[in-house]
């Protein structure tokens, strides 16, 4: 079927657009999801309705098989939200939960303390974006629901050190997806000054959106920082009443729970790095521990890790006694039926990324960029154009497998100094629109593990994602005009972009505080 070739029209964020729009407005996302992929679907087939179905229906189904064959990533995906549904439900039947919570109480003292155990998780965590979101949800939400913080300041703190933690390390399937485009470029425009790690740690240090993010959170935890209608949320929480009824008898232990999860965790890590070794080995390359992670199958690495967990889980649950057959069975139909909502959001937003690709909405947004512009605002201007493509197409990856190539070919031709500076601009942009955007897998994943309504999420969290990134803009402008109208070495001028982001942080947080 041919489609309608948008990469050059305005109307290719057409789509995007509308389902944001709609999202915002109406609260409803997968409604407003639908309301896109049709707007795209049309467009796409000149207005053809025959032709518009023919093609919704080959995109949905290319979610499952695509290319002659299974399409395993979404299809592991979704099994392992079930999975961990199924955990989820078993923790609760275990009563290791309110055991944990029990514990909690005693050692950490006061929801500051929740806070900071439930941000702090990402040091252990930080290996994959999806499996931070949701282990550390099932870990953090009977502690902060224990400490009455509200399910939307849970959902931000998953979100706000998710993305920006696996973007920063790497060893993490963030970290060696980007290294493999970072060597492909230093290749084609043979810079031999960084090898692919070395330019990407030089990189991190100046991704100032996910380092600020990072730090954001843990000011807004100790500190309870709380603006809009978080605020609103977190006061909610505090006056509502306390559930203390669950786990009567206390047979719960906390044992329960943390061998689970650690098992979780320990067979996931050590399935991504089995499967990375497997087609390291295929290819005839030796083995080495970030090769692993840069060819690893994340989502039946998931998978296996969630089988895993449930079956010591279960061993827990006979061991002890804590359930009947009856109530073991009905836990795993409570657990599905719990993640049927957010399975539908992933899919609404798996779809209307395959339309915002074929519209070619990042191509039109890329083109924007004009080689007219004063050099000393790349960074500034990639950093914004990355985030606009992000949050249209919700997608962190896409923008860098599009952005990265254009970045490094603009700072090639007219300001190679910059190279650096530009591509970890884009790296930053790219976090900053993927955590602002409701159809970002991340942003539905940390709602889904912190069990908070959808838009309640996105609504809350885009005030404090939205200062960093007016932060970061400042940054990647002091830092831009430090190199080229200065004369500053990269270390300096990337030490005064932190610095600028830092103070311009500092100044809203002060202006946000005085105002309340």
């Amino acid at each position: 079927m041919n489609l309608v070739d948008y990469s050059q029209s305005l109307w290719s964020i057409v789509p995007p657009i509308t389902a944001l729009v709609l999202a915002i407005a109406t609260r409803r996302v997968i409604l407003s999801l639908s309301v896109g992929i049709v707007v795209g679907g049309l467009m796409l087939v000149d207005g053809n309705p025959l032709n518009g179905l023919d093609y919704l229906f080959h995109n949905v189904m290319s979610l499952a098989y695509a290319d002659g064959a299974a399409n395993w990533n979404s299809i592991n995906i979704i099994l392992f939200l079930l999975l961990l549904g199924v955990l989820t439900a078993l923790l609760n039947v275990s009563g290791s939960n309110q055991a944990f919570a029990r514990w909690a109480k005693q050692h950490i003292k006061g929801r500051r303390g929740a806070k900071l155990m439930a941000a702090s998780l990402v040091f252990v965590t930080f290996i994959d974006d999806y499996f931070h979101s949701l282990a550390v949800g099932a870990i953090a939400r009977p502690v902060t629901d224990k400490f009455q913080v509200s399910h939307p300041k849970l959902a931000y703190i998953l979100d706000s050190t998710a993305a920006p933690m696996c973007v920063l390390m790497p060893v993490s399937s963030w970290g060696a997806y980007i290294i493999t485009l970072i060597s492909g470029l230093l290749a084609s425009y043979a810079i031999t000054a960084y090898s692919p790690m070395s330019a990407f740690m030089v990189m991190s240090s100046m991704n100032f959106y996910a380092i600020f993010s990072i730090i954001m959170v843990f000011i807004v935890s100790y500190f309870s920082f709380d603006i809009g209608s978080m605020a609103r949320f977190e006061r909610e929480a505090l006056n509502a009443t306390e559930n203390e009824d669950e786990d009567e008898d206390g047979r719960g232990h906390v044992r329960n729970l943390i061998l689970p999860i650690v098992t979780l965790i320990i067979v996931t890590v050590s399935s991504m790095i089995y499967t990375g070794a497997q087609a390291l080995a295929a290819d005839n390359q030796a083995f080495s521990i970030l090769g692993a992670f840069e060819n690893t199958t994340v989502g039946i690495s998931l998978v296996i890790g969630g089988l895993s967990a449930i079956a010591v889980s279960t061993v827990c649950i006979m061991l002890d006694g804590l359930a009947n057959r009856q109530s073991y069975v009905r836990s795993w139909g409570l657990g599905i039926r719990s993640m049927t909502g957010a399975i539908l959001i992933l899919i609404f937003a798996w779809t209307i990324n395959n339309v915002v690709s074929d519209m070619h909405t990042g191509v039109y947004l890329s083109h924007l960029i004009s080689g007219s512009l004063p050099i000393a605002i790349l960074p500034a201007l990639l950093f914004l154009l990355s985030a606009v493509m992000a949050f249209c197409t919700g997608t962190s990856w896409g923008t860098f497998g599009i952005m990265l190539p254009i970045a490094a070919a603009i700072a090639a031709t007219s300001a190679p100094e910059l190279m650096i500076p530009c591509l970890s601009s884009v790296m930053a942009g790219a976090v900053a629109g993927d955590h602002c955007s409701p159809i970002s897998d991340t942003t539905i994943l940390s709602s889904t593990g912190a069990r908070c309504d959808h838009m309640e999420h996105v609504i809350t969290q885009l005030p404090y994602a939205i200062t960093v990134a007016c932060a970061s803009i400042a940054g990647y402008l002091a830092l831009g005009f430090a190199m080229t109208s200065f004369e500053y070495s990269l270390a300096s001028a990337a030490t005064l972009g932190f610095v600028t982001t830092a103070l311009v942080i500092l100044a809203i947080i002060f202006a946000l505080k005085q105002r309340d």
